[in-house]
Formats: structure tokens, C-alpha cells, sequence
């Protein structure tokens, strides 16, 4: 069995590293609480430019178990810290871009390829930050106290997200329609710039992760992380791509897709649906903390197995809810949905970076969770709006969270209770 830390980290670290996962959440989610102003602002004012738009954040998503790789392969040989300093660098660099370009107004069709090639490089480079800041936290924290610490960096990205639909829904209820279209939209991009460029003046004053140090000092840093555990962790990067695939589903189509559900199929405002958006946000936040401590005390898989029940039974009530034009029943929905979500990502960040050991994590959590977050987290809000498109069915959401809760459940009751107090012995 390999040990995944020496001593931990210190507070201050622990804090900056779990709390900068904020810039994370506001600058990928932003794009999809605004999907619907980007969609007339890029790709014009067709029945099918919605459609379009999340395809682009589809597409851009598929770029982050490539990022996750690169970067994963730069955290495990030369050092977590590095790892984290790049990936925020670049992600300032392509939130700025974004806030720049020039709309189809200007320079036509092309103004929609551009930011498309724009979301590659920013889905590139946060395919490193979620799992890295994981990994350095458990690697960091007290085993007693990984799940509450892990599950931090789960609130601060909620926090990111709140501020992403909180942002949006004040610019679109503050700016006439004419001005967002022309310039007010570019205002959140602006503000995630400059947040991005803060965190990454914050993290140079992180220590090295414990574990990274130890691997060092005993010379197993592995020359090809990627062999290494597709060779050692077979079994638990499987383990790791259906607590992702739970969590990325619950969370993309639960939470993040719900505000353009709520325009397109439940005949809402955009500036309501957000809105409701935003005290669903609140509800995750409080949510998560509380979940992750519980994991602490009572295992990750019996809070696994109890929330994919969860994701089972309750989704298609709550979308059909949120569909019948009633604020009161769209609002309970919201909520329940963002709650079992929060508690999904409070539990699964520690359970996924406890599957495999330290030698090559930041490799085995790209290939599982990152890999199942760029299929069940980036293409799902695209094909959730397809298929209700097409078939008219409002259900259709929530059945594709069911159909994913039901499939993982056989994996998930194959973890131990709890979580062990070092990293799980080679498979």
C-alpha cells in the first residue's frame, strides 16, 4: 500500500487551493448560464442557434480529459503546484480572449468559430485544475478530515457558479437588450478575467503537495505516469469514471442546464430562470460542506449509494415540475435537483482521488474522472435540449439522470464503506 502524505499541508495552502477552484466553476459555467445571449450574439437569431451554442460547449468539453492529461502528466512528474500555476495562467489568458472578440455583427459567421476555438483552449486548461486541486487536498489534508476539506473545493466552485448565474442574471435584468447584445455581455467575461489572474497570483505561494515531496524524496516519481497506472490502477480508474459520470450528469443536466430548460421548454424569462438558478446555486453551497463531513463519518459509499437512488427516483418529477409554468413547482425542482447534485460532488471529489495511489493520480483522475466528466458533464446539456427538442418530451432530462444513476449503482456498491486512512493498495 503506498501512503499519499508525510505531513499536511499548511492552512493557508489548503485555503488557497480549495477556494481558487471559484474561478474554475465561473469561468465554464458562465458560458452556459449566458448560453442563451451568446446563442443571438454569435450565431444569430435562428431557431437552431441555442442548439449551436451548446454543441460549441460540448465540443470545448471534449478538451478536458486532453488538458486533463497534459496536465495530469505535468503534475505527476514535476509537481502539483506547477501543474496548478499553468492551468490557471492559461485559463486567464482564454477568459480574457473571450471577453474580446468581436460578435457575428462584426465580422460574421466567423465570430462563432472564434469563440469555439476560444472554449477548446479554456476546456483545455481547466481539464487540469478540478483534479488537481482534488489531489493536492487529499494528498494534504488529515485522513479523518478529507472528505469536509476535499468538499470545500466542491462549495468554492458552487460559489464560482452562483457567481456566474448571480452575474448573469443582474447584467441581463440591468442592460437593455440592445447594449447586451452590443457590449454588457462581455461584462462577466471581463470580471472572470481578472478573477482568474487573482488566483493565479494567490497560488504561487502554495507549498508543494506532501505526497509529490515524499515520491521525491524516495525516488518513485514514475518516468511515464499513464503507463504506470494503466498498468497498477486498472480497476480503479473505473471506479473513478462512474463516481464521475453520477456526479458530471446530476451536476450539467441538475443544475447547470436547468436555466436554458427553463427558458426553452418551461416558457420562463430568461432573467426568472436565472434567478431560479441562483437560489439553487445557494442551496449547493450550504449542501456540500455538510455532505462532506458526513462522508468522514458515515463512508463515501453509503452517501454514494444513497444519492444515485436518489438520482433514480426523483429528476423526472422534478423537470416535469419545472415545466409546468408554475414558478412555485419550478423553484422546488431547481432546488431538489441542485441538492442532490451538491451532495454528489461533495462526496465523489474525495472518493475519486481515493481510487488509485499517489504515484500518477493526477494521470489515473484524467482518464476516469475527467474522461467520464467530458462525456456525461459537456454533452449531455446538448443532447438533454436535442432530445426535447425533437420529441417534445420534458421528462427527457431527468430519464437521462435516472438511466446513469441506475448504471453506476453496480459500481458503486463494490466500494469499501470507508474510506482508508492511505491510498488504495495497487489493483
Amino acid at each position: 500500500m503506498t501512503s499519499t502524505r508525510t505531513e499536511p499541508i499548511s492552512r493557508s495552502s489548503l485555503t488557497i487551493a480549495a477556494f481558487s477552484t471559484v474561478v474554475e466553476w465561473y469561468d465554464f459555467t458562465l458560458y452556459l448560464y449566458f448560453a442563451t445571449v451568446l446563442a443571438r450574439v454569435f450565431f444569430g437569431d435562428s431557431s437552431g442557434s441555442l442548439l449551436d451554442t451548446l454543441a460549441g460547449f460540448a465540443i470545448a468539453y471534449l478538451m478536458r480529459p486532453v488538458g486533463a492529461l497534459a496536465f495530469g502528466h505535468l503534475g505527476d512528474r514535476y509537481g502539483r503546484r506547477r501543474m496548478l500555476l499553468a492551468s490557471v495562467a492559461l485559463m486567464t489568458a482564454a477568459m480574457l480572449g473571450i471577453a474580446l472578440l468581436p460578435t457575428r455583427e462584426a465580422i460574421g459567421p466567423l465570430a462563432g468559430w472564434l469563440l469555439l476555438a476560444l472554449r477548446c483552449v479554456m476546456g483545455f486548461a481547466v481539464g487540469g485544475e478540478y483534479t488537481g486541486v482534488v489531489a493536492y487536498l487529499v494528498e494534504g489534508a488529515r485522513p479523518e478530515r478529507r472528505g469536509l476539506v476535499t468538499s470545500l473545493a466542491a462549495a468554492a466552485s458552487e460559489v464560482g457558479g452562483l457567481l456566474a448565474v448571480g452575474l448573469s442574471a443582474l447584467t441581463v435584468s440591468l442592460v437593455a437588450p440592445p447594449a447586451l447584445a452590443e457590449w454588457g455581455w462581455r461584462l462577466p467575461f471581463l470580471f472572470g478575467a481578472a478573477l482568474a489572474g487573482i488566483v493565479g497570483i494567490a497560488r504561487a505561494s502554495i507549498e508543494e503537495s506532501p505526497e509529490f515531496a515524499r515520491q521525491q524524496s524516495a525516488g518513485t516519481v514514475p518516468e511515464s505516469p499513464l503507463r504506470h497506472v494503466l498498468t497498477h490502477h486498472r480497476a480503479g480508474i473505473a471506479r473513478a469514471f462512474a463516481i464521475s459520470a453520477l456526479g458530471s450528469i446530476s451536476y450539467y443536466v441538475g443544475i447547470t442546464y436547468v436555466p436554458a430548460f427553463l427558458t426553452s421548454a418551461g416558457r420562463m424569462s430568461e432573467e426568472l430562470s436565472l434567478w431560479l438558478a441562483t437560489i439553487a446555486a445557494v442551496v449547493v453551497i450550504a449542501v456540500t460542506p455538510l455532505i462532506g463531513a458526513a462522508s468522514d463519518r458515515f463512508g463515501r459509499r453509503n452517501l454514494l449509494v444513497l444519492l444515485a437512488l436518489l438520482c433514480a427516483l426523483l429528476p423526472v418529477t422534478m423537470f416535469a415540475w419545472m415545466a409546468s409554468g408554475s414558478s412555485g413547482q419550478a423553484l422546488i425542482g431547481a432546488v431538489v435537483l441542485a441538492g442532490i447534485a451538491g451532495g454528489v460532488s461533495a462526496v465523489g471529489a474525495a472518493a475519486t482521488a481515493e481510487q488509485v495511489g499517489g504515484e500518477g493520480r493526477l494521470s489515473a483522475l484524467a482518464l476516469g474522472a475527467t474522461g467520464a466528466t467530458a462525456i456525461f458533464g459537456g454533452v449531455t446539456p446538448w443532447l438533454a435540449q436535442f432530445w426535447v427538442e425533437r420529441s417534445g418530451w420534458t421528462l427527457a432530462p431527468g430519464v437521462m439522470i435516472a438511466i446513469v444513476a441506475l448504471a453506476v449503482l453496480p459500481v458503486l456498491l463494490t466500494l469499501p464503506r470507508r474510506a482508508r486512512p492511505s491510498s488504495w493498495a495497487e489493483d
